[in-house]
């Protein structure tokens, strides 16, 4: 096994002390050209590489680097969530180190520690179930925290959020408009902020429209495309079948398509979040469509604000929504009960 370079080969191979190797590496003026050419020769001809953090934490800097966690990598909202956040630290000269959590509390917090023992200025978190005054402990007065599509429970911090019941009245009030009475709808957690969110959202339409919410017609706690496809193919098979779907995330709208289309249903569908290629199927699917790379430049910007004014009060910015009609969502009602509507 090869031996990784250290500043004492450097200073060894070059026939100088330490401290010169140390001084050549931080540029300091004190060292005569000719030896700091030479030294410069050999870090380049061993391959010596800098510990940039170390050196940093000696000379009482910071880390220049943010923790961000996120639920599912894999899932693109929150990579997109992510571009944002590395597109704003960039501009500040800072690197980004992230990790998921897959929605589990207890690793979570195995993240936050690590990420604070490796000294990150700030954290950026899309926050599990559960509750976050353990970040009271973890955090104390030295770290800034700012949260992302959902707020953090026990804890006051910045936090940016979508307007998620505001987007999903609008979706279902659509959804209304086009003759629906009969909606189904294919949620995530029922304990997550969002959901939560989206779930009222699709109530308080119904209400205003003098529609009940029936619960034949929701399904919850799906958080898999597959156990989407399974929630739409349960409600079709119904003895009165929604002719229309709510979707709560992207995830829960490509399971309730893949359904839809193995079925050749005409039922009408709206999802809340965008997707690659929605706009591009046979028929284009409706959506509420926000930016979700957006989301991680805001929660960026308001970590520079922390870092850059000290002690501020906790702010909450909600960002807006859109819905983009493309065809899914105005489908109208087949069923025999909505035509005599």
């Amino acid at each position: 096994m090869t031996t990784r370079p250290t500043m004492r080969m450097v200073a060894q191979a070059s026939g100088v002390s330490l401290k010169t190797v140390s001084r050549v590496v931080n540029g300091e003026a004190s060292v005569s050209p000719a030896t700091a050419a030479a030294v410069t020769a050999t870090i380049q001809r061993l391959g010596f590489i800098p510990n940039d953090l170390a050196r940093s934490l000696r000379q009482g800097h910071t880390s220049s680097t943010l923790g961000l966690i996120t639920e599912d990598i894999s899932n693109p909202f929150y990579s997109q969530v992510a571009r944002g956040v590395e597109e704003v630290a960039h501009q500040h000269g800072f690197m980004l180190i992230s990790g998921s959590s897959e929605e589990q509390p207890g690793r979570e917090q195995e993240l936050v520690q690590a990420l604070v023992r490796r000294r990150v200025d700030a954290l950026i978190i899309i926050p599990a179930r559960g509750n976050h005054a353990y970040l009271h402990e973890e955090l104390g007065e030295g770290t800034p925290a700012v949260f992302v599509d959902r707020p953090a429970i026990g804890y006051a911090a910045d936090t940016i959020l979508l307007d998620n019941r505001g987007g999903a009245r609008e979706a279902v009030a659509h959804l209304i408009r086009h003759g629906h009475r009969r909606i189904g709808l294919i949620s995530g957690f029922e304990d997550v902020y969002t959901g939560a969110e989206r779930s009222a959202g699709y109530a308080e339409a119904l209400r205003a429209a003098g529609l009940p919410s029936e619960k034949a017609l929701m399904r919850v706690n799906q958080h898999t495309v597959s156990g989407a496809a399974a929630a739409a193919a349960e409600l079709l098979a119904l003895p009165e079948p929604p002719t229309a779907l709510f979707t709560l995330n992207n995830l829960l709208t490509v399971g309730a398509l893949k359904t839809l289309w193995e079925r050749r249903a005409q039922t009408a569908l709206v999802g809340f979040d965008d997707f690659e290629l929605a706009d591009l199927l046979p028929v284009p699917v409706t959506v509420v469509h926000h930016d979700p790379a957006e989301l991680g430049r805001q929660a960026a910007r308001l970590v520079f604000d922390r870092l850059n004014q000290g002690s501020l009060a906790p702010r909450s910015v909600v960002l807006p929504v859109q819905l983009i009609p493309r065809g899914s969502g105005e489908r109208p009602p087949t069923s025999s009960l909505e035509k005599g509507l």
